[in-house]
């Protein structure tokens, strides 16, 4: 597929949505289709395995023919998300200057390898096997996340609207409701209230990218870019106890903006969970 195989000297391959982006970006589903998410979802996830199917059919980390991902790196994979852990410590922008954790994070696994080709060829194609093996691994951070507790509600973080015209589904949303099939999180229930708005105002400098920016920055870079709405169906975010899950876990400024829109929404946010966290070279997991 012409990227960066697991193995091979160098950094994780580059992630689109981990590089520099508009100061603003509109909501990607209008509020005129509220009633409908949970039907575009759905042919969401089809579409992205028609096209999937479509596609030529190779490991995305080795190479091999004939699957999306051969046993050897799902097995690769699997060990790479064994056991989540507390991400938040490297994030700055969910850590205070004392030291104090503004808002914890569980993640599935460390951004590199197998796990890091699997999350951007997913990203890029939604392929199903990818989507499977990825999901059991984003459940595993959510039941070591919720600990137990069968009442927690999960958010996802939308997509920003470029990234949803591109490509047509939301990688998170998608990975999610498969995640929430299994027998290990039953009892914990999915709400999509999380929507992007338009911001202005953004000073050119912070117009760019994240890399650079110092803590505050990123913050006052995504601040006011998310809104919590009420969906027709679902019981709302008021008074219920509210994980955020996203994908990739780099400074910590998006999940902080989620866990405002949430708390504004009048939702318990209990924390965080990634499929995959971004490290500083010298830092060690801990066990979630």
């Amino acid at each position: 597929m012409g990227e960066q195989r697991a193995g091979e000297p160098g950094r994780a391959p580059t992630d689109p949505d981990l590089l520099p982006q508009p100061a603003w970006s509109a909501r990607h589903r209008g509020e005129h289709r509220q009633g409908i998410l949970k039907a575009a979802d759905l042919l969401a996830g089809a579409a992205a395995e028609v096209l999937a199917l479509a596609l030529p059919t190779e490991c995305v980390c080795c190479g091999r023919e004939d699957l999306a991902i051969c046993a050897g790196c799902e097995r690769r994979l699997r060990l790479l998300t064994r056991h989540p852990f507390r991400a938040e410590s490297a994030a700055p922008a969910l850590m205070d200057t004392d030291g104090s954790i503004i808002l914890p994070v569980v993640a599935a696994g460390i951004y590199r390898e197998e796990l890091a080709q699997s999350v951007l060829a997913f990203k890029r194609h939604g392929q199903r096997q990818l989507r499977t093996v990825l999901s059991n691994a984003l459940g595993r951070a959510i039941a070591a996340a919720a600990a137990g507790d069968r009442g927690i509600v999960v958010v996802p973080v939308p997509s920003s609207n470029s990234a949803f015209r591109k490509r047509g589904f939301s990688p998170v949303h998608l990975l999610l409701a498969k995640a929430l099939r299994s027998s290990s999180l039953n009892g914990i229930s999915c709400e999509d209230a999380l929507r992007k708005v338009r911001i202005t105002g953004v000073p050119e400098a912070l117009a760019g990218g994240q890399k650079g920016l110092g803590r505050g920055d990123r913050g006052r870079r995504v601040r006011g870019s998310m809104r919590a709405v009420r969906r027709t169906s679902g019981g709302g975010l008021r008074g219920r106890p509210c994980i955020i899950v996203d994908d990739v876990l780099t400074t910590g400024a998006t999940l902080a903006e989620a866990a405002r829109a949430v708390h504004q929404a009048g939702g318990i946010v209990r924390g965080a969970v990634v499929l995959a966290a971004t490290r500083a070279p010298d830092a060690q997991p801990s066990p979630a």
